[in-house]
């Protein structure tokens, strides 16, 4: 099975690429506080549909790159304005 998971674009000036963010939060396993943990992942989009701002599906897949082992399986929410 593979991982899907969703999360919103920050950049997209790469060709065939974006980067998106993930915030988890997450709780200290001594100190109980409770604090935000971010990722970024390089995920392949084949044809340069998601935007900034978009919220994305991805799933993890074979090694496209270097830094690609996501590939964009369908847009969830369009970015408003634009």
């Amino acid at each position: 099975m593979k991982k899907r998971i969703t999360a919103a674009v920050i950049s997209d000036k790469q060709d065939k690429t974006v980067v998106v963010m993930i915030t988890e939060s997450k709780t200290h396993p001594i100190y109980k506080k409770k604090y935000k943990a971010t990722h970024k992942y390089y995920v392949h989009d084949e044809k340069n549909e998601a935007k900034v701002g978009d919220t994305v599906e991805i799933e993890e897949t074979r090694p496209v790159s270097k830094t690609k082992n996501w590939t964009v399986v369908k847009i969830v929410k369009k970015a408003q304005g634009k």
